[in-house]
């Protein structure tokens, strides 16, 4: 099904950096890797996760930049192998995982790239998620621009009119002249005005933004994880391929993300949910009109909190380099990319996070204590 969207979209020749082979990081580094995110997590009061489609590869869903992404295969005339249509899709591991995060009050807000709707199956409510991109599942008026969930995902693509009325008398009691529209952007379209402030604003109050599958090489969505930087904050990237701000994060992950989150969530203590199919709005949009617009009220509210943490306060520089990834392990490889640098194992007593201050710590053989 992300072959079906690909198509459908207007054709586009700059379609960034493709194929760049993915890293992994050895089983000893990527378990203090993990400690380090538990334990910035654990201290971190305002968190932001930033979601590509990295995410939803073991969902059955293809990405599009990785080594059998559908882009990277296009190029090739080739198609992925594996395609589970967005119907059939089910959340994965680390779907679930920042739904409960959300539940207990520790994520704060979901930015998302993704169209596939998986977020929205979790039973993530909408005043923590911005869909960027879009959604298959999403119609939204023309008019009014409320927004209602489908059953099915749209056989269309790049906001094209179905025809049908807009609903929105359901939800307000006053009609609305409009017509629905698929909710999924094309290359041409503006981000939605609602998802792109609270995604702003989200990242700029944040300590803490963690980027999950994704290169961040669409804008303005794979720079929005720098307003955190720039506010003071800490920056985390968890993604198989390079991207163009592994030089600015604070930690760098390469490694699947399931299974970076899963072991977070097992030293931290938190259960990880499982899906559960009656949680999923789908399921009702059959018999039931389900609203999914952004509630005006939370916009206002964040705005006011925006001002008060970040009006005034003089943003730090960054400056974003342009050059363009390659396949050269020479040129992809950076030996100060990570600012909280991992010690080798028998250099793990000088950690930059002092062990008076962090509940997990690494023995010498490489085995967490509290």
């Amino acid at each position: 099904m992300s072959c079906n969207y690909a198509e459908g979209l207007s054709p586009y020749e700059n379609k960034g950096i493709l194929g760049v082979p993915e890293k992994f990081d050895s089983n000893d580094k990527l378990n203090q890797k993990c400690v380090l995110l538990a334990q910035l997590v654990k201290d971190s009061k305002h968190i932001v996760v930033h979601t590509g489609a990295g995410i939803s590869t073991s969902a059955g869903i293809p990405d599009f930049r990785g080594p059998n992404g559908v882009w990277t295969l296009e190029k090739e005339g080739k198609k992925p192998t594996i395609n589970v249509s967005f119907a059939d899709a089910q959340p994965t591991k680390t779907h679930m995982i920042l739904k409960k995060l959300v539940e207990i009050k520790k994520l704060k807000y979901i930015v998302s790239q993704n169209i596939d709707g998986l977020h929205l199956k979790s039973g993530v409510p909408r005043k923590f998620l911005a869909e960027l991109h879009g959604n298959m599942f999403i119609d939204e008026c023309n008019i009014c621009k409320r927004q209602f969930v489908r059953s099915s995902p749209v056989e269309t693509v790049g906001k094209k009119c179905s025809g049908v009325p807009c609903a929105a008398h359901h939800v307000t009691g006053r009609p609305c002249r409009g017509r629905l529209y698929d909710g999924v952007l094309d290359w041409e379209h503006s981000l939605p005005e609602n998802d792109l402030l609270m995604a702003e604003w989200h990242s700029s109050i944040a300590d803490l933004s963690i980027c999950l599958g994704t290169t961040l090489q669409i804008v303005p969505s794979g720079n929005l994880p720098l307003e955190t930087i720039k506010y003071g904050g800490k920056l985390v990237i968890c993604n198989l391929q390079p991207t163009k701000h592994d030089n600015k994060a604070d930690l760098l992950i390469n490694y699947y993300v399931d299974d970076v989150l899963e072991k977070v969530m097992d030293i931290l203590g938190i259960e990880i949910p499982s899906y559960n199919e009656s949680e999923n709005p789908m399921k009702f949009a059959e018999t039931a009109i389900i609203d999914w617009s952004i509630d005006r009220k939370d916009v206002l509210a964040l705005e006011k909190t925006f001002k008060s943490k970040c009006k005034g306060v003089k943003k730090k520089r960054i400056l974003i380099k342009t050059k363009r990834f390659t396949s050269n392990a020479n040129d992809i490889e950076k030996s100060k990319m990570i600012k909280l640098e991992v010690k080798e194992e028998n250099e793990t007593k000088d950690w930059p996070l002092k062990p008076s201050d962090q509940e997990f710590i690494i023995d010498q053989k490489g085995s967490i204590v509290s």
